[in-house]
């Protein structure tokens, strides 16, 4: 089982501390699809990723409410595929070989995911940011 993942660089940082940690987070996760591995090892990070990805997105949906970020009802809904095609590989996997599952973890954060970040959370970060700033000064 071997194949290349995307690697974590500052080009997909969005500027949030807390969402560049969980990307992070989650592209390590990733990584442990990497190398010889058995199938029960296989489901067990892929099932530690698909937990992972629910508390990485409430948290993200969170923090876009709380700046009421305009997109954020579509962002829900590119969420919501993300962890039908992560729950449909989970439901899968068992009659997968290894190969064939890291392949499809390989689409999942090399492609949508990486993509995700680079389009639709570099798209909420000026809200959030915007938000957070310190009212300015007005004397």
């Amino acid at each position: 089982m071997e194949f290349e993942l995307a690697e974590w660089s500052s080009k997909i940082e969005v500027g949030l501390p807390m969402i560049d940690e969980q990307h992070r987070q989650l592209f390590d996760l990733a990584a442990t699809f990497r190398g010889d591995g058995d199938q029960i090892r296989v489901l067990k990070s892929l099932a530690m990723l698909t937990e992972y990805v629910k508390v990485h997105f409430r948290e993200e949906e969170e923090l876009m409410a709380s700046c009421d970020y305009p997109g954020l009802a579509a962002h829900r809904r590119l969420h919501g595929e993300f962890r039908r095609m992560l729950f449909e590989l989970l439901e899968n996997a068992k009659q997968m070989t290894l190969d064939e599952i890291a392949e499809e973890v390989k689409y999942l954060i090399n492609g949508w995911f990486y993509h995700h970040i680079l389009v639709s959370d570099f798209d909420y970060v000026p809200s959030v940011q915007a938000a957070s700033a310190p009212a300015p000064n007005r004397d």
